[in-house]
């Protein structure tokens, strides 16, 4: 379950900070598939470290809100690089 939650909230994380940063903005489906693939990593990171859900066992709301913020940053940051890199490579 904490998987699902880093997932979308990734998703999400993706496509606002694409909102947010017109000029690394790549459009709905690649903000959405950065996000994605940003929230899984980012949730597993905290997990490791002990900051998700999985290393307590619980799903209580610190564990949920837990894997929301690191999803939603870890798509969000992982969106701001493939934007980074695909405008260095069209200059």
């Amino acid at each position: 379950m904490e998987l699902i939650i880093s997932l979308l909230s990734g998703a999400v994380g993706g496509n606002v900070a694409g909102g947010l940063l017109k000029n690394l903005n790549q459009g709905t489906l690649i903000n959405s598939l950065a996000g994605v693939v940003g929230g899984g990593l980012g949730g597993q990171i905290l997990g490791a470290l002990g900051a998700g859900g999985a290393a307590t066992g619980g799903m209580d709301i610190g564990a949920i809100v837990s894997q929301v913020a690191g999803g939603g940053v870890g798509g969000g940051v992982l969106l701001a690089v493939v934007g980074i890199i695909k405008n260095m490579m069209a200059k």
